[in-house]
């Protein structure tokens, strides 16, 4: 018999308290970062880092704990599975997390490296280039799981980014084969193009073996199939898992399920700011909609807009009622940005695609 489902999802990824700073193309250059990647740093290269910027946003992140945050956010059960260390900035995530209404029970960790941290240097085309200390984050392991947690939920989130460490790849398979007992679904966020690199083989036979629901960016999913162009990366996942949701920026989403296409347009919620977060965003929105018996392209909607919506301020998680946009939501889909309410007040110059990478 299966467990009853109190949460609707839960996620296991990095827990990460951001700084994000607003730089200039020079300081990329100065360090030899590459724009709009992510680059794994050691502690003396993030403080490094650190002292050569100026005054940052400091907000808990992680790719999974901002999809969580925003399924709470939205009015979803949301809940967290991520190791801290018993410091400042695990104080700082937990009770971040806590407060937009996710649960989060795992044991902050009394020894070992400190809590992990992202710099995120947003430049002037709203681009952003992330260093990242992974820190305690990397040491989740099976141990950490909270496995009635896991068989809570009708949907497990698993972050790609946490593929990195063989601890975490088991306890992935641990928690989705709970999951799978407990008549869950299992969801997997590739992350990031280089971590699928690393990664091919392992990724694709996690895709093949235990994932329902897959995110991807244009360049994870080409990464992830060797393919020459998207079209031919498509072609490739569809049917390896039920429904693959794939963003590609300004010109939206497609979303694959068995012989079926959705193509779903992106919201032009206002000026791009910062695209941290847009897919974490979307997922959220996609996963809320999806565990409300929405459709597909319902879901693909909600997950457009709220990512729409993130890209217009500096942060992952979002400022505005993300329950507000939610119920512009109708049965025949989603109102369009000029006839939802709160488009009257933007002029027309301000419109702008803010698509989902």
């Amino acid at each position: 018999m299966t467990a009853p489902k109190s949460l609707d999802v839960v996620g296991i990824g990095n827990a990460i308290v951001d700084v994000l700073v607003q730089v200039d193309d020079d300081l990329l250059d100065r360090f030899e970062l590459t724009k709009g990647t992510m680059a794994l740093v050691d502690e003396q290269q993030a403080e490094r880092l650190y002292g050569s910027v100026g005054p940052g946003l400091e907000t808990s992140g992680g790719s999974a704990a901002n999809t969580l945050a925003g399924i709470a956010q939205l009015g979803g059960r949301a809940g967290f599975i991520g190791r801290v260390r018993d410091d400042q900035l695990g104080g700082i995530f937990a009770h971040d997390i806590r407060a937009v209404g996710a649960r989060f029970d795992t044991p902050a960790a009394t020894a070992g490296p400190s809590t992990a941290r992202c710099l995120i240097l947003v430049t002037p085309d709203a681009q952003r280039t992330m260093c990242t200390y992974l820190g305690a984050s990397v040491g989740l392991d099976p141990g950490d799981l909270d496995l009635d947690l896991v068989a809570q939920a009708r949907v497990l989130y698993l972050e790609g980014y946490l593929w990195d460490s063989d601890d975490a790849k088991r306890a992935f398979i641990a928690a989705a084969e709970v999951a799978r007992a407990n008549g869950a679904e299992v969801a997997l966020s590739l992350s990031d193009a280089f971590c699928v690199e690393r990664h091919r083989d392992s990724f694709q036979e996690l895709v093949d073996g235990h994932v329902d629901i897959l995110f991807a960016n244009e360049m994870e999913i080409t990464s992830l199939y060797k393919a020459n162009s998207f079209e031919e990366a498509a072609d490739q996942v569809r049917g390896r898992c039920r429904v693959a949701a794939l963003t590609r920026s300004e010109q939206g989403s497609l979303i694959l399920s068995g012989d079926a296409t959705h193509r779903v347009e992106p919201y032009k919620l206002g000026p791009l700011v910062d695209t941290t977060g847009a897919g974490d965003l979307y997922a959220a929105g996609f996963l809320h909609a999806h565990c409300q018996g929405r459709s597909l392209q319902e879901c693909g909607q909600l997950g457009s807009l709220c990512a729409g919506q993130v890209v217009t301020q500096l942060g992952p998680r979002p400022q505005a009622d993300l329950r507000q946009l939610a119920a512009q939501l109708q049965p025949s889909g989603l109102l369009s940005a000029t006839q939802a309410p709160w488009a009257a007040a933007a002029s027309a110059g301000q419109w702008i695609h803010s698509g989902v990478s």
